[in-house]
């Protein structure tokens, strides 16, 4: 998996913190694929209806 772009890294970043209210260094800890992973189920909690 490539490396996300700053923008791409900025809007996962404010959604997780969003959802989460993880601090902006956990968020930046994570390892893309696992961002990614957590951005999933923050979408699933918020669309619960949603396909």
């Amino acid at each position: 998996m490539s490396r996300p772009s700053p923008p791409e890294l900025l809007e996962e970043t404010a959604r997780l913190a969003y959802h989460f209210h993880w601090p902006l260094d956990t968020i930046l800890d994570l390892e893309h694929a696992d961002r990614r992973t957590f951005l999933r189920e923050a979408d699933a909690l918020a669309y619960p209806y949603e396909e």
